[in-house]
């Protein structure tokens, strides 16, 4: 008899009120390592009808509340949001109440003469990889962030559809065989907000329609790898509850943080709990998970295992990770145990945070493009940014974006292992 099994994970939309924050936090972080790498954040962000709260900690240049107050209202329009509830216009007000970080926090974490820099706390940070995607990010996961990326161009291409607003989310369920292989999707859900174009009836009718007709085949034809899990079977619900016309932050208060399972592996794996946006890299929430998706991504890469999750654990101020483990879940392929695999990790890749904002050039301003669509999965790209230096003058800086994403230890960690046989 059959075991198969399903297994479900999530995305929501870069207009979704949360991921609105996640985005307006990020770009605060961009704006102090634009104009000071060594600077340091810590930016919660709230959204409600027609206003946006900044509050936080911050140590760098001085930021003109002004300038920072229009790089919000940069953000709200380029995401798309104009109108009546949340706007980019003055309609909606933005307020600051950024603040000077605590000097007994800068002494924990700052280095001095011979300390190097401590973890900006304590904690617990997880990465994961799996070989079910070509990006080694899990099936269900990768699939409900594509349907959004596919929907947000379709939005803003504002051709085929023309009635997209930006709030919308996706999930994906994936049946698995009983050794833990994707075979089919099963359900997908979507709800997507929408202009109020037509009676109820009518347009949940021409959603549904669009979504079968336009939507699905754009994705089958980008995505031809993914063509085998779709079929004639699947279920779907598309705006189940009924129109969508009042979203984004009217509909709902968005905060900073409130999406750290679509953020990096859709329930599988596990996660510690710190949120990522808005915190600059001297916090280990942030450095140390990409510390460890980086591993846990080179590894199977490496094909050491077919899965992997590596945890990483800190104390506020002590620069040595407290302790590193590794769980292959069985799928070990280079017959060593996995406290032998978390040896070498810890022999192999240096993870004090100095260390790490270095060896991931984390002290840049990198961090706008990972606040919608998920932090792990995404591919490594090198680009040129515009911001205001501390001094007061223009400057370019060409950055490199998920650098926690290249397989550049998969070499090293092939030639470790047959040198430690």
């Amino acid at each position: 008899m059959k075991k198969n099994y399903l297994f479900t994970s999530e995305s929501v939309s870069e207009g979704h009120p949360d991921k609105v924050c996640d985005r307006i936090s990020d770009m605060v972080v961009d704006t102090y390592l634009g104009a000071e790498p060594q600077s340091r954040v810590a930016c919660e962000t709230l959204t409600t009808t027609n206003k946006v709260v900044l509050a936080g900690e911050v140590r760098g240049p001085e930021i003109k509340k002004d300038d920072l107050i229009q790089k919000v209202r940069d953000c709200i329009k380029d995401i798309g949001y104009d109108q009546e509830g949340f706007t980019y216009k003055e309609a909606t007000k933005i307020e600051s109440h950024l603040h000077a970080q605590s000097s007994d926090i800068a002494m924990g974490v700052d280095s001095s003469g011979n300390k190097d820099e401590g973890a900006g706390d304590q904690g617990i940070m997880f990465g994961y990889a799996c070989n079910e995607t070509e990006n080694f990010i899990p099936l269900a996961l990768d699939l409900s962030h594509i349907i959004l990326k596919e929907l947000a161009e379709l939005r803003k291409e504002n051709k085929e559809i023309t009635y997209l607003r930006p709030d919308s989310k996706s999930q994906v369920t994936v049946e698995y065989s009983e050794d833990n292989k994707p075979q089919k999707i099963k359900t997908i859900v979507i709800s997507t907000q929408h202009d109020e174009f037509d009676n109820e009836q009518i347009m949940l009718s021409k959603i549904n329609n669009d979504i079968h007709s336009i939507l699905i085949p754009r994705i089958l034809k980008k995505y031809p790898e993914y063509q085998k899990y779709f079929n004639n079977e699947i279920e779907y619900f598309i705006n189940p509850t009924g129109k969508f016309v009042i979203g984004g932050p009217n509909g709902d208060t968005g905060l900073t943080g409130r999406k750290i399972i679509v953020d990096t592996y859709g329930g599988k794996g596990a996660h510690g709990g710190g949120a990522f946006s808005g915190k600059d890299p001297s916090k280990v929430d942030r450095s140390a998970a990409y510390a460890a998706r980086h591993i846990a991504k080179n590894l199977v890469a490496a094909e050491v295992c077919t899965e992997c999750l590596v945890q990483i654990s800190y104390a506020i101020g002590i620069s040595k990770p407290i302790g590193v483990y590794v769980n292959t879940y069985k799928t070990s392929k280079v017959g060593k145990t996995d406290s032998e695999i978390a040896n070498i990790v810890t022999n192999l890749f240096d993870l004090r945070p100095y260390f790490i904002e270095k060896r991931l050039k984390l002290r840049n301003p990198i961090y706008s493009e990972t606040a919608a669509y998920g932090h792990m999965g995404r591919k490594p790209e090198l680009i040129t940014k515009k911001f205001i230096s501390s001094s007061g003058n223009l400057k370019e800086i060409e950055v490199e974006l998920f650098t926690w994403e290249k397989l550049d230890y998969v070499e090293k960690i092939k030639e470790f292992i047959i040198n430690d046989k």
